[in-house]
């Protein structure tokens, strides 16, 4: 992953967060969360797809059937989301495999990459989608 994150990342954790906001409500319904999002359904599905293989997301099937988290939402981290949707967290490729460039054991450069992707990891990895959800229903109140 780059240091801009694709819209995988992005629209998924939003996915996610709207999943943690309703859990223990039942399974969600995949275009509720596409339009409460403003997602599309089909690109939604294939994000799902990716989360439930990670074992992030279950879905239900059948009448009422929809999408719920695998677990609760205190458990789920976001760098465990971004992972699932877009690989290891890295600010360059070298940094998640040295065998990619020749220069990795003699660059300076390099540990300056990997300080900085261990910054990422360790912010991401402090915050979960309770946390995120949280947040979004305080936005939500104070506007």
């Amino acid at each position: 992953m780059s240091l801009k994150l694709s819209t995988k990342g992005r629209y998924g954790l939003r996915a996610m967060v709207d999943l943690a906001r309703h859990h223990g409500e039942g399974p969600v319904l995949v275009r509720s969360i596409a339009e409460r999002q403003e997602i599309s359904s089909k690109y939604l599905h294939a994000l799902l797809a990716s989360l439930k293989a990670a074992k992030l997301v279950r879905s239900v099937r059948g009448s009422g059937g929809g999408y719920t988290l695998a677990r609760p939402a205190r458990e789920i981290k976001v760098i465990q989301v971004l992972e699932a949707l877009e690989g290891p967290i890295a600010v360059v490729d070298c940094v998640a495999d040295s065998a990619l460039c020749d220069r990795a054991r003699t660059c300076a450069t390099r540990d300056l990459w990997t300080n900085l992707s261990k910054t990422f990891d360790e912010i991401l990895s402090g915050i979960t989608l309770e946390e995120l959800s949280r947040r979004q229903v305080e936005k939500e109140t104070s506007r």
